[in-house]
C-alpha cells in the first residue's frame, strides 16, 4: 500500500519542464514527492485544480519592503501579504531600508524579523559600500543573502558605488552574480536643473537614455575586467538591449511589468504615481524591451515593488519620491500580457521561475518536479478581474493599475506545501523560510 501523501493537488493543467499538460502533484514533507496520474494515492489533504492552471511558484527578485526604518510604507508582514495574494510565493528584498543592509548583523536583524511574520519564503540582498567591499565575500555565503546589491546610480536611500576604483573593488570581492542599479550617477548630477517643477513627465528627461547606457557599457568593461557576473536590473531603454545581447557570458538582465505596460504618455493621467528610478519612458523603449524579452536577453521578470504613501507621492515633483506598489500585481498583470499574446505562458514561467533558479543559484525552487520545494502559484487563465486599489495589501493601498481589466488571475499560493492563500484570502500563519542558494552557505542539513 503506498503512503499517504501530505497534499495532492488534483487535475490542474501544470507547466514545468515537460511543457503544459494535465498532471496531479504530490507533497510530503513540503517536497513535491509524485507528478502525474495519482488518482489511486491517497493524501491528507486534495485540492481540487479542475479547470486552473499550476505554475513553479513565482519568484520576485526584486522587492522593497522597507522594514527596519521606514513601516509606515510596508513592513516584512504586509509585504508578504501582498506578495501572495498575487501568487508570489519567494521574494528577495532589497538592502536600502534603514538601517542600511550592509553588515552580518543587518541581514540576521531582518531574518529575525521575517521568521514568524512573512507568508512567503524570503532572501535578503547585501548592500555594497566603498567601505564594506573587503566583507563581500563572506556576506554573499551568510544565511538568507540573496547575493550583493551594487547601486551605481543614486536612488532611495544612501547607498551608492559610483566611483570606478570602487566599482572594482565590489566585482573582485566575490564569486556570486552581483545584481546592479545602472545609471550613471555624474550625468543624473550634470542634468538635475532639467527636472521642471510640478512636471513628473520631465523625470525621463533629468534620467535619460545616455545615463542608463553610459553606466551599462562600464559596468560591462569593468566585469570583464575582473570576470564577475553581473545583473543589470530593470531594463528601460531600447540603448542597452544590444550591449545586453553580445555580453550574455557575464550579463543577465531584468524587466519590470511597469516597463512593459506604462508609457511615458501616461505621467499626463498619472503623475508621480508611475515616477519610477529608471523612469517609465517613451512607448519605444516599451516595445524594445517587449522585443529584448521575445529574443532572450531578458532573464528575469522583478516587480521593483517600492512602495510609498499616497501623501508622500502627492508631493509636488522633484520633491516626490520614485516608487510603486507592484509584488501583488506582477502576476494579473503579466498574465493579461499572455493572453494578449504577447508572451507565451512557457516564457512567463521561464521569467519569473525557472529564470532565478538558473542565474540566482536558487536551491529546489523554480520547478515543478520530483525533490523540488511544492512552491506552486495557482492561477485561473480565464477569470476577468478588474484590479482595484481595495484589493492592494500593501500598506500605501494603491497601485497606478487601479480600474485596469485584465484577463488571468491568481487563485492560490502554495509555499512548500502549505495554501497560504486561495481566493483572494489569506490561510493559515505566516510560515516563510529563508531561501537556499547552490553558491551560498552550508546549513544544517549539509545541503
Amino acid at each position: 500500500m503506498s503512503t499517504v501523501l501530505d497534499l495532492i493537488v488534483r487535475n490542474g493543467t501544470v507547466v514545468n519542464q515537460d511543457g503544459i499538460g494535465h498532471a496531479d502533484i504530490g507533497v510530503r514533507d513540503g517536497k513535491i514527492v509524485a507528478l502525474g496520474d495519482l488518482s489511486t494515492r491517497d493524501a491528507a489533504k486534495t485540492i481540487d485544480a479542475t479547470g486552473l492552471t499550476i505554475l513553479p511558484g513565482v519568484i520576485d527578485s526584486q522587492v522593497h519592503f522597507r522594514e527596519p526604518g521606514m513601516e509606515h510604507k510596508e513592513d516584512l508582514a504586509s509585504g508578504a501579504r501582498a506578495a501572495v495574494l498575487g501568487g508570489v510565493t519567494t521574494v528577495f528584498e532589497m538592502p536600502n531600508t534603514n538601517p542600511l543592509t550592509t553588515n552580518a548583523d543587518a541581514l540576521a536583524d531582518k531574518i529575525t524579523r521575517a521568521t514568524g511574520r512573512m507568508a512567503c519564503d524570503f532572501a535578503f540582498w547585501f548592500g555594497a559600500t566603498a567601505e564594506n567591499v573587503g566583507d563581500l565575500a563572506d556576506a554573499e555565503r551568510l544565511p538568507g543573502s540573496a547575493g550583493i546589491k551594487m547601486f551605481m546610480g543614486s536612488s532611495t536611500g544612501d547607498l551608492l558605488v559610483d566611483e570606478t576604483r570602487h566599482v572594482l573593488q565590489v566585482l573582485a570581492n566575490g564569486r556570486r552574480r552581483v545584481a546592479v542599479h545602472s545609471e550613471e550617477e555624474s550625468r543624473l548630477k550634470e542634468r538635475a536643473h532639467l527636472r521642471r517643477k510640478g512636471d513628473p513627465s520631465s523625470h525621463p528627461v533629468w534620467r535619460d537614455t545616455r545615463a542608463a547606457l553610459m553606466c551599462t557599457e562600464r559596468l560591462i568593461r569593468l566585469a570583464r575586467e575582473t570576470g564577475r557576473r553581473v545583473h543589470v536590473l530593470h531594463i528601460s531603454t531600447a540603448d542597452e538591449l544590444p550591449l545586453l545581447a553580445m555580453n550574455k557570458d557575464l550579463i543577465t538582465a531584468e524587466a519590470t511589468p511597469h516597463h512593459l505596460t506604462l508609457s511615458a504618455e501616461e505621467y499626463h493621467t498619472l503623475g508621480t504615481l508611475i515616477q519610477m528610478n529608471p523612469p517609465v519612458r517613451e512607448a519605444l523603449h516599451r516595445d524594445a524591451i517587449w522585443n529584448g524579452l521575445r529574443g532572450g536577453i531578458i532573464d528575469v521578470l522583478g516587480s521593483d515593488h517600492a512602495p510609498h504613501t499616497l501623501e508622500e507621492k502627492a508631493a509636488e515633483y522633484p520633491a516626490s519620491p520614485s516608487g510603486m506598489t507592484g509584488v501583488q500585481t506582477l502576476v494579473p498583470i503579466m498574465l493579461d500580457h499572455v493572453n494578449a499574446g504577447r508572451l507565451t505562458l512557457q516564457r512567463l514561467v521561464d521569467l519569473t521561475s525557472h529564470g532565478p533558479n538558473r542565474i540566482f543559484g536558487v536551491a529546489g525552487k523554480g520547478r515543478i518536479a520530483i525533490g523540488y520545494d511544492a512552491d506552486l502559484t495557482i492561477v485561473d487563465m480565464k477569470e476577468k478581474r478588474t484590479i482595484m486599489n481595495g484589493w492592494i495589501a500593501s500598506k500605501p493601498g494603491w497601485t497606478p493599475y487601479d480600474g485596469k481589466v485584465v484577463t488571468g488571475w491568481p487563485k492560490g499560493t502554495i509555499v512548500r506545501g502549505m495554501r497560504v492563500m486561495w481566493e483572494d484570502e489569506i490561510i493559515g500563519v505566516p510560515r516563510g523560510a529563508p531561501v537556499r542558494f547552490q553558491e551560498g552557505c552550508v546549513d544544517s542539513a549539509g545541503v
